[in-house]
């Protein structure tokens, strides 16, 4: 089964809304290496609507450009992007479809395609959603030493928590940390009797 992996860039308070605001101060060799990592590398990209409408506003002209970018730009123009929305959409970029069917059945059916690693970025609904439906197999968080104060956090208001194990932690030297979480279901319930034999004794 393919596996789908989702990056995100966010702030120290959880926003994750806007980051071409905040972020670039932050971004050096190593973030690109771990951003490359995750989208570069896939042979598939799963967007929402709105970060796929950013990405095609602005990858194509600067593969186009051949700027210093233009590397990955291609990477991107030749990956297989699908798209998630519940509009019908009419596409430019090339090697982009949308998405047909209910998501989780329409994601599961894509899992079980033949092919590389499914890459996401942003299109935070589209994470909270695969999240909660147990599909998403991967989340990478660039936590940025700022608080951002406003916009959309990660994670919303509901019913029922999301246990994630660390997979993998790395600090950058921009105070950039770059976590690798997947979904834990190894978590009981417990209360503070269950914890307090942890507490230093004495």
């Amino acid at each position: 089964m393919r596996k789908i992996t989702a990056g995100l860039f966010i702030s120290l308070d959880g926003v994750v809304e806007a980051p071409d605001q905040w972020h670039f101060p932050y971004f050096n060799d190593e973030m690109g290496a771990a951003v490359d990592a995750t989208l570069g590398s896939a042979d598939t990209v799963l967007l929402g609507r709105r970060t796929y409408d950013s990405f095609a506003g602005a990858w194509p002209e600067r593969e186009a450009a051949g700027g210093e970018d233009a590397g990955f730009a291609k990477k991107l123009g030749d990956a297989r992007k699908i798209v998630v929305s519940n509009q019908q959409l009419a596409f430019t970029w090339r090697n982009s479809e949308q998405l047909t069917g209910e998501l989780a059945e329409a994601v599961t059916a894509l899992k079980n395609e033949p092919g590389g690693n499914i890459a996401m970025s942003g299109s935070v609904s589209v994470v909270r959603q695969l999240l909660a439906a147990g599909l998403l197999d991967e989340l990478h968080l660039l936590v940025h030493p700022i608080a951002v104060r406003k916009g959309m956090r990660l994670f919303d208001e509901g019913e029922t928590a999301i246990p994630l194990r660390l997979v993998s932690s790395e600090a950058f030297r921009t105070g950039v940390l770059n976590l690798v979480y997947a979904p834990d279901g190894t978590v009981d319930d417990a209360t503070y009797d269950d914890a307090k034999g942890h507490l230093p004794q004495g």
